[in-house]
Formats: C-alpha cells, sequence, structure tokens
C-alpha cells in the first residue's frame, strides 16, 4: 500500500509502467431492466447522459469516439500516450457474442489502446462470452466493471435493477476464476439502507473475489423515479454532507479487504442534471485532497478494522 488506501492509478502505474485513461465509449447498448426482457424504465437513479461526456455517443463510430475521446483527455493528461476504451453506458455485454466481438474489437484495433473496460450487469454475462474475454486477456487489458450497487436484494428490488446479490457474487467467481481482471460498483446512500446496512455490507464485499472498487454518493438525477421518491418520502435516505460522508468513507475503508484497489470514492454529476449541488461545485480532484487530508486527521488507513474471516 503506497498510501493509506490503494489507489487503482497507483495500480497501474505499478503494473504497466505508466498512467493509462479511459475513453468513455458509447456502443448502444441497452438494459433487461429498461427493454421489457426483465423490467421497464431501467433503475430508478438512471439517467445516462448524465454520466458520460459529450464526445461519447452512439451515433459515431468506436474509431470516432476514440479520436475525439484522446483530443478531450490531451488537455488534462499531456503526456497520456495508452489509453483503454471503457465500454460504460447501460450494460455492455448485453447482445449476441458476434456483435460484441466487432464492437470490442473495433476499440482494440486502435494503436494507443491497450485494452478495454466493460461495465455491465451481472446477469449480462455467461460461459461462452467470459471464455471470450479471458483469451482477449491473455494478450491485451481486460477489465469487467459490474454494477452490483447494493448488498441487499430489498434495495435491488426498489431499485428496478432485476437482480440478485447472489447473482453477482456468481458472475463475479466466473469471471474472477478465468483470470479476468474485475471490479465492482456500488451506490451509498440507496433508499432503505441505514448507515449500519451500508457498514455491515462492508462484510459482504470483503467476501467478493474482486480487484477494484468504485463508490458513489446517491445523486438525485432531475426527472428519474429516484428524484420523485425522495421527494415523496425523504426520511427514507441518508443524507450526507460532504465532510460526513468523507467520514463515513473512512469508516467503510477502515473495515476494507486491504488488497482492495479503490477507483473512485465519490461520483460528479453535472450540475445542470442535478435540481441542487449540496456540495457545491467541487471536483473529483478537490474530493480527494480531503479524503487524503481527514485520513490523516484520523491516523488511519484501509484495512484496520478488517478481520479476515
Amino acid at each position: 500500500m503506497m498510501g493509506r488506501y490503494n489507489t487503482f492509478v497507483g495500480y497501474f502505474k505499478q503494473k504497466y509502467g505508466c498512467r493509462l485513461q479511459k475513453i468513455v465509449i458509447d456502443a448502444g447498448f441497452t438494459c433487461p431492466n429498461r427493454d421489457g426482457s426483465k423490467g421497464l424504465g431501467g433503475c430508478t437513479y438512471c439517467n445516462n447522459d448524465a454520466f458520460h461526456p459529450s464526445y461519447s455517443t452512439p451515433d459515431k463510430s468506436i474509431a470516432q469516439q476514440i479520436e475525439e475521446g484522446i483530443e478531450f483527455h490531451r488537455g488534462r493528461y499531456r503526456n497520456c500516450n495508452d489509453f483503454l476504451a471503457y465500454f460504460q453506458p447501460y450494460s455492455n455485454t448485453y447482445a449476441s457474442l458476434d456483435v460484441l466481438k466487432n464492437l470490442y474489437e473495433q476499440a482494440l484495433n486502435h494503436p494507443q489502446v491497450r485494452g478495454i473496460v466493460i461495465g455491465t450487469r451481472p446477469d449480462c454475462v455467461d460461459e461462452e462470452k467470459l471464455d471470450y474475454l479471458a483469451s482477449l486477456a491473455k494478450d491485451r487489458i481486460v477489465i469487467i466493471e459490474y454494477g452490483i450497487e447494493s448488498c441487499y436484494d430489498s434495495t435491488l428490488e426498489r431499485i428496478n435493477r432485476h437482480h440478485t446479490f447472489e447473482q453477482a457474487v456468481r458472475a463475479v467467481e466466473q469471471t474472477h476464476r478465468r483470470g479476468i481482471q474485475c471490479g465492482a460498483h456500488f451506490i451509498l446512500g440507496l433508499p432503505g439502507e441505514s448507515r449500519e446496512m451500508m457498514l455491515k455490507g462492508v462484510d459482504l464485499i470483503n467476501t467478493l473475489a474482486i480487484d477494484s472498487l468504485k463508490f458513489h454518493q446517491l445523486q438525485f438525477v432531475k426527472g428519474t423515479a429516484m428524484e420523485r421518491e425522495h421527494d415523496e418520502t425523504p426520511s427514507d435516505f441518508v443524507h450526507f454532507g460532504l465532510e460526513e460522508y468523507i467520514d463515513f468513507f473512512i469508516d467503510i475503508l477502515e473495515r476494507l479487504r486491504p488488497d482492495f484497489y479503490i477507483e473512485r470514492f465519490a461520483g460528479e454529476v453535472p450540475p445542470r442534471f442535478v435540481r441542487s449541488t449540496p456540495w457545491g461545485l467541487i471536483r473529483n480532484t478537490e474530493l480527494l485532497h480531503l479524503l487524503d487530508a481527514r485520513l490523516e486527521e484520523r491516523d488511519t488507513f484501509q484495512g484496520k478494522l478488517y478481520i479476515k474471516h
């Protein structure tokens, strides 16, 4: 552990010797809780336009999105020449294997793309797709990022996910068994979950055979079912102020397995997509500085309270 917690950026630099910047790709996927195969409307908090950059739109070819993404990131990371194609919006394994091969290999054919990151749901993978991704991972970087969101089936049902935590465990195990790098995404503050429930969920997260973790605080995006639910029953939600959230995340970090890499601990939605910005217009880099400072103040670190079972 380089600092007080394992950073994913540090992991990439250590393993591959350079910074690898993700370029978001919108390949036009949908989700089974959106198209009617399992449900309609999608996740109650979701508006994907709020979560990916303007260069990433499905009307553009994958090659064009990559070129525009490289240009977009050159302003911030001038020395970055190696990229990962990040298939992010919606469920990016939710298609036939032939379709997936065509899309992924378009991205991998770009000379500056070292590998792919695939955001998907745990119920949208199968043995055949994972076998194919394992074959790619022999000489390219392949990371699957599962949106798990909660450890509690009651929450997953309430937010219209239409999968279970057990399905997530099974997908993660199948992925890990094939040697594919694997991450998981969780949201803190979902309806019906108390602070105690979220902390208790860490014990379940610690059992997952994953490499990296992303956490986001719940944000109320305009026009979503979640926004309406919050208006109707605000008492069902834990509301975090900025300093309170940082302290709560540190409580989680202390309980997490020390070998996990932390890719993100909070999210930022562009202000035009939300009704209010209770934390102000704070950027991710500032959040990281605040987290580091608070870890120093508390003299604590990832895994300090972890108990191996």
